[in-house]
Parts: C-alpha cells; structure tokens; sequence
C-alpha cells in the first residue's frame, strides 16, 4: 500500500512540473474538456436534481417530527452546497470520466501506441495525462456550482409542487442561509475531486496490465481507487473549512 501511494504521489509530482513546462497541447485540452465537462453535464444535473428532491421529502419528514419543518429550504441548500453537490458530482465524474480515462490509455498502451508517441518525440505525460488533469481541475468545479444550483431547484419544485412552501419565501430563505465561504468550499471541493478523478485515470491507464485483463483491472481499479480518495478527501476538506 505505502509503494502505491508513493508511486501516485510521484506521478502527481511529474504530472505537476509537466504541466508548467512546454509544450502545451492545445488541442488535447479542448477535447477533454468536452469529455470531461459538457458531456457530463446530463448524468450530473439528473443525480442532482432528484437528490435535491429527496432530500427536501427526508427533512420535511424528519422535521415534522420536531414541528420543524420550516428548516427544509434552509438544509437542502447548505447540505448541496457544502457537502451533497461535490461529492455526488465528484462519484459521478469517477464513474463516467475515471473509467473512461483508465480505459482509453490502457488501450493505448496495449496496442503500443503509447510507444508511438515516445518514437514520434512526444512525451506521453504532456500529451495523455497533463491536458485531462488540468481539464478536469476546470471542469468539474463548474458541474459542482450547475449541480448545486440544480440540486436546490429540485429541492425547490418538491417543497413548493408538494409540500405546500410558499415560493418566494423557499427562495429567500435559500438566499440568506448561505454564505460566501459555503460556495468556496463546494467550488474547492470540486477542483481537488477533479483533479483526483482524473489522475487516477491518468495513473490507473499508463500502469496497466498487457492485454484484455490488464485494461479491465486498470479500469476497475481506477474508480475504486478514485471514489475512496474523493470521499478521504472530502473528509479533510470538510474538516479544514469546518475550523475556519
């Protein structure tokens, strides 16, 4: 265990210096960012939207217990912002964009075109793993923010279409409740599980197995791999804007 976090830790670093040193593969960039970001944009807003909506009908019904359940707009908004919205967002990318990335240069390497690319003088890091990471570090925190926003719009049409909250007064109380370091938070959040996601990938692809195994164990370990950091790390995270 301690040599495979050494060997990432490592790959983070090289990913890291490579990605301030030329070149710079435009076109590479581009492309993972419609990977990673537009394309993703459906699988994100539905996980949000009913997640938001559920969780409006769990705190009305925990709340009426109480003779509380004035306090739906309020939890839905912060437990989106700061905690639901990026570690839903961050699954999902690991799901969708974690696996595919494993998948897509463990093939590359099978078939040797990742040995293409070295002949050609063209380093393998710069051109598969630096435009993906840094993609990805883009990316994501602006699903996070569509999916935050999303996700109380979904809290949102439950409370007012079901539960019998008045609109204007959902939407204001939505307003006050938050605060600037919430949305920070969320927005950091998204940055740090998108650059994990994508290095997992990234890391899980180059170092895999010869043949149709090696691509589907490089696959597999990837997202295990990427879904357990995210939620470490947004353990940490938490704990970190927590003592702010």
């Amino acid at each position: 265990m301690l040599a495979v976090i050494g060997r990432v830790t490592l790959y983070a670093l090289l990913t890291l210096r490579h990605l301030v040193t030329p070149p710079f593969y435009a076109r590479e960039f581009g492309s993972a960012l419609l990977q990673i970001g537009w394309l993703s944009l459906p699988v994100v807003g539905l996980t949000a939207f009913f997640t938001g909506g559920a969780l409006a009908l769990q705190i009305y019904a925990g709340g009426s217990r109480f003779d509380a359940e004035a306090v739906v707009p309020q939890i839905v908004a912060i437990g989106m912002v700061r905690e639901l919205g990026p570690v839903l967002v961050g699954l999902m990318i690991a799901a969708r964009v974690t696996s595919s990335i494993a998948a897509e240069i463990a093939t590359m390497k099978v078939t040797e075109q990742i040995d293409a690319l070295v002949t050609l003088s063209t380093h393998p890091m710069k051109y598969l793993t630096v435009p993906r990471v840094l993609a990805a570090f883009v990316t994501v925190p602006l699903l996070v923010g569509i999916g935050d926003i999303i996700g109380i719009f979904g809290g949102y049409t439950v409370a007012v279409r079901s539960l019998g909250f008045n609109a204007s007064t959902y939407l204001q109380n939505t307003v006050d409740f938050l605060e600037p370091l919430d949305l920070i938070s969320s927005l950091v959040k998204g940055a740090a599980f998108g650059v994990i996601a994508a290095l997992m990938g990234c890391y899980s692809g180059m170092n895999s197995g010869r043949g149709a195994q090696g691509v589907g164990r490089a696959t597999k370990s990837s997202v295990e791999a990427a879904s357990v950091l995210i939620l470490a790390a947004n353990f940490l995270l938490t704990g970190v804007f927590f003592s702010i």
